[in-house]
């Protein structure tokens, strides 16, 4: 076997090893996990997740996602909560330790801290006789299986478990509470996910910098209005303000003869395509690669059809949005 070929058949194995221990940790969740929920939605503080060394990595992770989907939460070193860091914690929070063997001393302090003061905690450990399992409020028992290293030594298949089963816990509260797409906006505005969940309202162009002009207005001051506005179209509307119609360049050229001697309504494409300010800018993107164009204006389906504001693909480029 060459080298190239062991390296394949090492990455196979632990990934399947490691695939077969969360089935087994799947199988075996039961009323401790509903109660570690429960817990954790009649929290009045905050969530504080805690573990030491690759443990450690697993909770910034999970504390990172509960914050990202509507549960309150963050990471304290046991390491520092003993020097200093436990004041983070207070009546009200809920406390996960995250431990394979249950029995870190770097914890002791801070489990002693909430057994003290009576602030619920919730230990994950592979030791069901462990002393983080037995001095926990709710004990999530992990299935005690080996390693995916080979010898047994390096935290692998345990700490997929660990970070699956927080996974697991955060879904679960996300699903109860119907936390919504637009929610994980609000606490994910930047980066590729931010941009994907980017509403109209958010990038469109709005008030005085909306491309607009009466019906009755003469074409040598709508071509006025279209170079100012910098768009290369504008939006025609009605005397009570709605729009009904849009010219682009294809218009103008279709109207090239005689062009100046007519009123921007006999110029106009009637029924332009409109998108709502609530829509994704996805949703957006992909109505304009449909009717290829590459502007919408916007129009609030619930008002008298003004239109409110308006969007070019560039905006949408420039946010990330393809």
């Amino acid at each position: 076997m060459t080298d190239r070929q062991k390296f394949l058949t090492a990455a196979q194995r632990v990934i399947s090893q490691e695939a077969a221990a969360l089935t087994v940790l799947s199988d075996q969740l039961g009323d401790s996990f509903a109660d570690a929920v429960a817990l954790l939605l009649n929290a009045n503080g905050r969530v504080i997740v805690s573990g030491m060394g690759k443990s450690g990595h697993i909770a910034r992770k999970i504390a990172a996602t509960f914050a990202s989907t509507g549960t309150p939460a963050h990471f304290v070193h046991p390491a520092e909560a003993s020097h200093g860091d436990l004041g983070m914690m207070t009546r009200g929070d809920v406390v996960l330790v995250l431990s394979n063997s249950g029995e870190t001393p770097e914890l002791a302090d801070l489990v002693a801290y909430t057994r003290r003061f009576g602030i619920p905690m919730i230990g994950v450990a592979s030791r069901p006789e462990s002393t983080l399992l037995q001095r926990a409020d709710v004990a999530i028992v992990l299935p005690n299986l080996g390693e995916a290293c080979g010898t047994g030594v390096v935290p692998t298949t345990s700490t997929t478990m660990t970070l699956a089963l927080g996974d697991a816990l955060a879904v679960a509260l996300m699903e109860h509470r119907d936390f919504t797409p637009e929610n994980f906006r609000e606490f994910h505005p930047g980066g590729k996910l931010g941009a994907q969940l980017s509403k109209v309202a958010d990038l469109m162009h709005a008030d005085a910098a909306v491309p607009l002009v009466p019906a009755q207005t003469p074409m040598s001051e709508t071509l006025l209005v279209i170079s100012q506005k910098g768009f290369g179209v504008v939006g025609v509307t009605d005397p009570d303000h709605r729009l009904i119609g849009i010219i682009t360049d294809g218009d103008l050229r279709r109207h090239m003869d005689g062009l100046l001697d007519h009123i921007a309504g006999d110029v106009m494409t009637a029924q332009p395509a409109t998108v709502p300010p609530a829509a994704l800018a996805e949703e957006a993107v992909a109505l304009m690669n449909d009717r290829k164009i590459t502007c919408l204006f916007v129009v609030d389906p619930a008002g008298k059809g003004d239109a409110t504001g308006f969007l070019h693909i560039h905006d949408c480029l420039r946010a990330g949005i393809v």
